[in-house]
């Protein structure tokens, strides 16, 4: 309970902040409708000249844009935002009243900051995931829906387990501005299946680092594709995931010497 009255209070400071830029939220809605209509465009480009990429069809590529971008804005609305000034409390020492809080260190860092205007995004993920599934026409079961939530979590925990990762290394390098670019770059594989990468690559998507079971994995669920061990195997990827960014956090914690040192 005390967890969920903190993510009301900030959800409810962050709309405010939202409600006093309203032109800056409009912009930003716009911009995201032109890209998306980009993306869609150049789908279109791509699939003018070849019926499959990698043995997926166009519809079950907007199905995938739609949960690479389900992810993604999950990642824009909480995670990205409280990059910049996590790095920056780091260098001047004002993580101190982070840490000297009653509340989990690493939960703080996550949502003091949430991009409201995001749900948006969100919205238009889903309607390209139920618009992809439709045009497939294939059938969907409710115990596909289910499987498909299960695992778009544990991909979303597994992207933020390595942003995690990332910025705890700012406890060891102060200087370590580039690690949202870094997230980014690797994120931006999962917009198409694994199997259009070689052999080698998509072992290090799957498994080393693992973004296609962030977005190739869960669609595939939805399709039907995959049996109960290999939902298994991927559920356990996830926490595995999340518990080795909690102890890279709190050895990171160890690391801090903070404002007074």
């Amino acid at each position: 309970m005390h967890t969920l009255k903190l993510l009301s209070s900030f959800f409810k400071v962050n709309v405010q902040m939202s409600l006093a830029y309203r032109a800056d939220t409009v912009v930003n809605i716009l911009l995201n409708l032109m890209w998306l209509g980009w993306e869609l465009l150049s789908l279109n480009i791509i699939f003018s000249n070849t019926t499959t990429l990698g043995g997926w069809g166009f519809a079950e590529l907007i199905a995938l844009l739609g949960v690479f971008r389900l992810v993604n804005t999950l990642m824009m609305a909480l995670i990205w935002p409280n990059t910049e000034k996590f790095n920056q409390s780091i260098r001047d020492g004002s993580m101190d009243y982070t840490i000297l809080q009653p509340v989990n260190s690493m939960f703080l860092v996550t949502f003091s900051r949430i991009t409201v205007w995001r749900i948006w995004d969100l919205i238009l993920a889903i309607t390209l995931i139920v618009v992809g599934i439709n045009m497939t026409g294939d059938t969907t079961t409710a115990l596909h829906i289910l499987t498909f939530i299960l695992l778009a979590t544990t991909g979303t925990i597994v992207i933020y387990s390595l942003w995690i990762v990332l910025i705890a290394l700012t406890f060891w390098f102060t200087k370590f501005d580039n690690n949202v670019t870094i997230l980014h770059a690797l994120l931006d594989s999962g917009r198409y299946p694994a199997t259009v990468y070689p052999v080698w690559l998509r072992v290090i998507v799957t498994f080393i680092v693992p973004i296609a079971v962030a977005t190739t994995i869960p669609l595939q669920a939805l399709r039907g594709d995959l049996n109960l061990g290999q939902v298994a195997i991927f559920f356990f990827v996830g926490v595995g995931s999340f518990i080795i960014a909690s102890q890279v956090w709190k050895a990171g914690l160890k690391r801090y010497s903070g404002a007074s040192s």
